[in-house]
């Protein structure tokens, strides 16, 4: 299996945040899915020109084509900020990922060790919120069998991962199935046994498909 084929781990929603005070300081986590580095480096710039009155807009992100990675201190002393964020998405799995933590400054220093907890927790409070999900790759498949024996057929299906997502009354029975990529040989096994070799499944596509986990 190549590294294209592989499940990887991506937010659940498309957005999300969340907030937290340290010492009088405000820190905000925001987090994207993005799929390029230009949807990454957009959503930074968008926070620095609207939040523009923020201390700090200290960022990570990482994306599965090319396994890229970047990070950001944005002003806070080396090593406190962006790959302390950087940390916890590697952590979590996460691929096209984006995440920015900003920091209104509350008058009181945090130090290095306190920095870092504070960008740690920005990240880890927005990946919370967004939720985890797995991507997987699924086939598309079409199966179309007599009336008589549409019953047999949807019997089958469960047992080899299969969910039918759609089924069209026609001369046959056709059903449009979703199962993970590697059953189909077994399946059309089974689907022989039970019809006498007349009815099996054509995979028509393959794509990923997502699945919430956290």
């Amino acid at each position: 299996m190549t590294a294209e084929e592989k499940d990887y781990l991506i937010p659940f929603e498309a957005y999300a945040e969340d907030r937290f005070e340290e010492k009088r300081s405000k820190f905000i986590g925001r987090l994207w899915r993005v799929e390029t580095p230009e949807e990454a480096v957009a959503k930074i710039k968008q926070m620095r020109e609207t939040y523009w009155d923020a201390t700090h807009h200290c960022y990570a992100y990482i994306l599965r084509e090319g396994n890229l990675m970047r990070y950001s201190d944005d002003g806070e002393p080396q090593g406190t900020a962006g790959m302390p964020m950087l940390d916890v998405l590697r952590h979590e799995g996460l691929v096209n990922v984006c995440c920015v933590v900003t920091r209104y400054f509350g008058g009181t220093l945090l130090g290095t060790g306190g920095l870092v907890r504070a960008y740690t927790k920005g990240v880890q409070v927005a990946v919370a919120a967004a939720g985890v999900q797995q991507m997987s790759r699924f086939a598309t498949l079409l199966i179309a069998c007599p009336y008589n024996m549409l019953g047999v057929v949807q019997q089958v299906l469960p047992e080899h991962g299969c969910s039918v997502e759609e089924i069209d009354y026609g001369v046959d029975v056709t059903l449009t199935v979703i199962q993970p990529v590697g059953m189909l040989d077994t399946l059309n096994q089974a689907l022989a046994d039970v019809t006498s070799g007349t009815v099996y499944a054509e995979c028509m596509d393959i794509s990923f498909r997502g699945r919430r986990i956290k």
